[in-house]
């Protein structure tokens, strides 16, 4: 083994003091940020205010704001869901889906979906790593395009109006805190009973008592999902004529305003030069679903330029795209720019910060951690060069909500795009039919956004 010495550290220390620019870089990062001094006020001009336009650029509806919530899968899909409401019945461009009727569905399946893994893995000591997996993390705010897609399935949606925002769903840390508190205390009650041989109905029973009790913490915390709607709104043509529709179910509300046929609508995956994952295969992730009998995740590996080419078309016939990536990296959140250009890290700390995507994915230094809208882009000789994405973090970043991504930056960190099955050439649709791999519950794609 090598020990750091005294000798090493005097020896590092007389090569930094060496270099004049090395103190140059220390006083400007010292008084100004690492990322402040980094920046690069070019990539902020090109991409910036003054110049956010687009080729195409789909109609630009309110900013949600997920607040301090994990939720933006269901925020990305509802926001696509919305714009072809309001386009197809000319609504005020500020009208939303309830994003806290789905959460309650989905933290209520995901409490159920806890109990069948723990008792699905009861005989194994608690220390196994998949055992730990469970009770590390027994529900949580985040999911991906298929999980929201099988809430839908299941419960409909439903106007914000008719189940509104309450503290605990703009704010989800305490919920979690104390709903997974409950969670990993029934688990071990499960593991003791599996363990002490009680039967199938005794556990069922003590299952179906600790279920009503989480439905009772949500519905405290969250409010009780409607059954029911009257749903209203006055439109935005010249007449300003009123509407009113109802009652209806949360499912018939989405097939007379929505009609939308989610199941027509697949992920395209990219994560390179992964020895386990290669192109053309169909994948799905263990332990990865929301609910008992839900969606499973699955994702098509294909090169970076097949999502391109995938969600540019679908965005020209003016239907947004749900994409997943990393949102933090190069990412200038108050201006709402993402730019591999933004920031020169590597020249200010004059070391190599850059490797490959493949070797981030397979190290956790870049993962898929956040869900968003592609909602026009700017096409310079045939080819993207910019998007337009619309994001749920209120309308106080980027233009009103708006951002600006380079396609450079997409390539680099965009990990899934949810497009239409006619998107796909023969051979991925093909591929969407065969077997998936299933990948382990540590996988970097495992939902957790």
């Amino acid at each position: 083994m090598k020990e750091l010495t005294a000798d090493d550290i005097k020896s590092y220390e007389d090569k930094y003091c060496s270099c004049k620019f090395n103190k140059v870089a220390q006083r400007a990062v010292t008084t100004n940020g690492i990322y402040k001094t980094a920046e690069d006020m070019s990539a902020i001009d090109r991409d910036g205010d003054s110049n956010f336009s687009f080729s195409i650029d789909n109609v630009s509806i309110g900013a949600s704001n997920q607040n301090k919530s994990g939720r933006c899968w269901i925020y990305a899909c509802l926001n696509t869901l919305r714009q072809h409401m309001i386009k197809t019945y000319k609504m005020a461009d500020d009208f939303e889906l309830s994003q806290n009727y789905l959460n309650f569905y989905d933290k209520l399946e995901k409490s159920n979906y806890f109990y069948e893994n723990v008792i699905r893995t009861a005989k194994k000591p608690l220390d196994d790593r998949e055992v730990w997996y469970i009770f590390a993390t027994p529900q949580q705010d985040g999911g991906d395009w298929c999980l929201v897609c099988a809430l839908i399935d299941k419960y409909g949606v439903v106007p914000k109006d008719s189940m509104g925002e309450t503290s605990c769903s703009i704010t989800s840390a305490e919920l979690n805190t104390i709903l997974n508190r409950k969670l990993r205390k029934d688990g071990l009650k499960l593991r003791s009973m599996v363990a002490s041989g009680s039967s199938d109905d005794e556990i069922s029973t003590v299952r179906a008592e600790m279920m009503e009790e989480n439905y009772r913490i949500l519905a405290i915390a969250l409010g009780v999902p409607p059954c029911k709607v009257e749903f209203e709104y006055r439109d935005t043509t010249d007449k300003k004529e009123f509407h009113q529709c109802g009652p209806l179910t949360p499912h018939e509300f989405y097939k007379d305003f929505i009609g939308e046929d989610l199941n027509d609508y697949v992920i395209l995956m990219n994560v390179p030069d992964v020895d386990d994952m290669p192109f053309g295969k169909l994948y799905t992730i263990e332990d990865s679903g929301n609910m008992v009998g839900g969606r499973p995740n699955l994702y098509l590996n294909e090169p970076i330029c097949e999502l391109t080419k995938a969600a540019l078309a679908q965005v020209k016939d003016g239907v947004p795209v749900w994409y997943g990536c990393d949102v933090l990296q190069q990412f200038d959140r108050d201006k709402g720019i993402m730019d591999l250009d933004l920031y020169g890290f590597s020249d200010l700390f004059g070391t190599d910060l850059n490797f490959r995507k493949g070797d981030m994915f397979s190290t956790r230094e870049s993962l898929p951690t956040h869900a968003m809208v592609l909602a026009g882009v700017d096409i310079r000789n045939g080819e993207p060069v910019r998007w337009k994405v619309e994001n749920s973090w209120g309308d106080k970043i980027g233009k009103k909500g708006y951002m600006v991504m380079s396609q450079a930056w997409f390539e680099e960190y965009t990990y899934e795009v949810v497009v239409n099955k006619k998107y796909l050439t023969d051979e991925q649709k093909a591929a969407f039919k065969t077997e998936p791999v299933v990948l382990p519950f540590y996988n970097g794609m495992q939902p957790t956004k």
